[in-house]
């Protein structure tokens, strides 16, 4: 028979451990031809989640945002993972390091 302390402490670990489960919302971005597509990503307020970002390019290309804080080279023909969030509403753009002028976007927070 197992102690009352032992399902004690079984019920605090899964009280803290189930929402680490919880499946983090994935959204998709590519880089093709030194542009972002799309452009524009609509993701929810208050919620973190994870951006992947497919460079479809032979060459490299960065990730920047200055108002996500973020910043990730993406080697041509590879992918990279970004977490961003939770964040309040609002828009947040971000643009590509090494082509600046063609590669650029938002995330949109609603």
């Amino acid at each position: 028979m197992r102690s009352p302390g032992y399902l004690a402490l079984l019920l605090a670990l899964a009280v803290v451990c189930l929402p680490a489960l919880a499946k983090t919302p994935i959204f998709e971005l590519e880089i093709r031809d030194h542009l972002f597509q799309p452009e524009e990503i609509r993701i929810p307020a208050n919620t973190k989640i994870k951006l992947v970002v497919y460079n479809r390019d032979p060459t490299p290309e960065e990730f920047e945002s200055y108002e996500l804080n973020r910043e990730k080279v993406i080697m041509g023909g590879r992918k990279a993972n970004i977490f961003i969030g939770p964040l309040a509403p609002g828009v947040y753009p971000f643009f590509g390091e090494f082509n600046p002028r063609t590669a650029q976007g938002r995330v949109v927070v609603e």
